[in-house]
């Protein structure tokens, strides 16, 4: 266990606190159990990190990353053990979908320590799989994704802007300072803005290697899923870069793949669990339901760049955003005459040319249209979706 302190404390005297994702304040960490699950890169380690820094004795709590060696002969329930013995309260255990059999060691930890709180974070995989299911009485759960468009202000350019809801944006109450031009500055936020490490000057190699370590390690680690069938993964994820945003024709990506019609409807759910591509769904079910998957998105902005290059056309990167920043705060899906719907509401998204034609006879509709500063009557600046969190 020293060893596991030792490199606890470095990474303590690290971490920063001058910024905090949009989801600390939204966590009740006096839960005695608290999962946080998000794709690779988004700020979890960081956020409870932090969370420890500016709130707990550190000598009565405990980081460890379930990748550590140190499991290698070691189980956790053996570390809460040998940890509540000399007074430990608080248990964070990094990457937990790393470690086999985490559900059962997580429940026994739970239940043979009451005076011990759990705090662990993993892969958004873990929320299509039944271990987290096994620990709902025991666990609250918290989905993360990467920074909004406020928060690349405030973490880039010193630039804090309050929080605006949807009823907010569409009556035209956005704020910002009035010496910024947001126009610049969102263009490059969708290029590069999505993940805190954009800060570093190898960004596109590590969100190269993210991509990679999810489709290689993650998602076949945690699906029991061999090398060959990783590597359809990458392959699928390749079709859909040069295509996106398109209506799946599974029968067709089966042919091309060698594999079965169904296995590509899973393979694109556990793509989707793991924040690499959205699927717009239709009323049916909502978009965590069973509705028809009526188009298939790369996740957000970034991953456009990174990986279609040449099919990067703006259009798609315009649904792609409002997509991306919307679905935080409510449900989206398919719009039959237009774009997205959202309570009711219809969304048409394009440039600062586009005309009301697609939705001139619909009821409670807006033209959310890139390239404006500012918004008038049902036209709405694209920008502005992105100060939702």
């Amino acid at each position: 266990m020293e060893k596991l302190l030792e490199h606890f404390n470095k990474l303590l005297q690290e971490t920063k606190t001058d910024f905090h994702r949009y989801i600390y304040s939204q966590i009740n960490w006096n839960s005695r159990m608290i999962g946080i699950t998000g794709p690779r890169g988004v700020g979890k380690t960081t956020l409870i990190l932090q969370y420890i820094k500016e709130n707990l004795n550190p000598n009565t709590a405990l980081y460890v990353t379930a990748e550590d060696f140190y499991f290698a002969d070691h189980k956790l329930l053996d570390l809460a053990d040998s940890y509540t013995k000399v007074g430990g309260k608080h248990l964070f255990i990094d990457e937990i979908h790393k470690y086999k059999n985490w559900s059962k060691e997580l429940k026994l930890i739970y239940d043979y320590h009451p005076e011990l709180k759990i705090i662990f974070t993993g892969s958004s995989i873990l929320d299509i799989n039944k271990g987290v299911s096994d620990l709902s009485r025991r666990a609250i759960m918290y989905q993360m994704q990467g920074l909004s468009f406020r928060e690349y202000l405030q973490l880039f350019h010193q630039i804090s802007t309050d929080i605006y809801g949807l009823q907010d944006i569409i009556t035209h109450k956005v704020e910002i300072p009035e010496s910024i031009h947001p126009l610049p500055l969102f263009q490059d936020y969708l290029k590069r803005g999505y993940y805190p490490f954009a800060l570093e000057d190898t960004y596109d190699q590590r969100l190269r290697q993210i991509i990679n370590q999810t489709l290689e390690s993650d998602i076949p680690l945690y699906a029991d899923m061999n090398v060959s069938t990783g590597r359809k993964l990458k392959q699928l994820l390749a079709i859909i870069a040069k295509s996106v945003p398109f209506k799946p024709n599974l029968s067709s990506i089966a042919e091309m793949l060698g594999a079965s019609r169904n296995n590509i409807a899973d393979y694109c759910l556990y793509i989707e669990e793991a924040g690499l591509i959205s699927q717009l769904r239709d009323a049916t079910g909502g978009v965590r339901g069973l509705g028809k998957v009526n188009k298939i998105y790369l996740d957000n902005t970034n991953l456009i760049y990174n990986l279609a290059h040449e099919n990067s056309n703006i259009g798609n990167i315009r649904e792609t955003f409002f997509f991306n920043q919307t679905r935080v705060i409510a449900d989206v899906i398919a719009s039959p005459a237009s774009d997205f719907l959202i309570n009711d509401i219809t969304f048409e998204v394009g440039g600062k040319n586009k005309k009301q034609k697609q939705i001139q006879n619909i009821e409670n509709s807006f033209v959310v249209k890139d390239d404006i500063e500012f918004g008038y009557m049902n036209i709405i600046p694209l920008w502005h979706f992105g100060m939702t969190y």
